[in-house]
């Protein structure tokens, strides 16, 4: 890949995560995403010299030009993310494949920011996710009978990933997960498969159990406090997606051992 190539790819990605960042700040509130970005501060509209992905936050010193309050890093941060990603997905590989893959990599940027934020999760972003991984998995197959039958397996894929979630979700009254985090799941399994599903989880219970730990450690969450769960799950799944095949090689070695 060029220079040029891979700046105009990051320069498409972070103008995509600033729309993100529309869809994570107004989809938890069920506002509408369309109309013009404005201050979250003073509700001023915002000029088209102030929406530069990344750098107009730089330039206006992470400050709103109208009222001078500070803007939050959420906003870069995501614009930053999504360009690496876009750059990071795109491949040699058939376009439409790319396409697909960058539109499942900017729904797990929305589900893990808007967690985060709001500990909620538009259901138009399951959708959507749902949507593309579906998509992903129609592009490998050429006949019906395939189809059929790779979405079947999909299905139950998802339904097996997602039963650990839902049980912890039922026997704790949501306490201890909530809703999203079983659709979430199911639709890892139904995208990954069961196998880099439930690897998937696994790193999601071992970087939840450790952040957990740090958070309590350092006073910043306390024993009872809720910690989103999502994140940790966007995160086991985009390992699966990239290095999954690799990892699951390398698990199923040490087990014959």
């Amino acid at each position: 890949m060029n220079y040029f190539l891979g700046f105009f790819i990051f320069f498409f990605g972070a103008s995509i995560g600033s729309f993100l960042n529309v869809l994570i700040d107004r989809l938890p509130q069920d506002k509408k995403i369309t109309g013009r970005s404005y201050c979250d501060h003073c509700r001023h509209q915002l000029a088209l010299y102030d929406l530069i992905p990344i750098l107009s936050f730089f330039l206006l010193k992470g400050r709103c030009r109208y009222c001078g309050k500070k803007i939050s890093f959420q906003y870069p941060l995501v614009e930053l993310i999504t360009g690496i990603l876009f750059i990071f997905i795109f491949k040699d590989s058939p376009f439409s494949r790319t396409v697909l893959l960058w539109g499942i990599a900017s729904c797990f940027i929305v589900i893990f920011f808007s967690d985060v934020k709001y500990h909620l999760i538009s259901d138009y972003i399951f959708w959507a996710l749902f949507g593309f991984s579906l998509m992903l998995k129609l592009f490998k197959n050429f006949s019906l009978i395939e189809v059929l039958n790779q979405v079947q397996d999909d299905i139950f894929s998802g339904l097996i990933v997602a039963f650990p979630i839902w049980l912890i979700y039922f026997l704790s009254k949501e306490k201890a997960m909530g809703l999203g985090d079983v659709y979430l799941s199911a639709i890892l399994g139904f995208l990954l498969g069961w196998q880099k599903g439930f690897l998937a989880l696994y790193l999601a219970f071992v970087l939840g159990g450790i952040v957990g730990f740090l958070l309590i450690i350092f006073g910043r969450k306390k024993l009872k406090s809720k910690i989103a769960f999502g994140p940790f799950l966007i995160i086991g799944g985009l390992v699966m997606l990239f290095w999954g095949d690799e990892i699951l090689k390398w698990v199923i070695r040490i087990y014959r051992l």
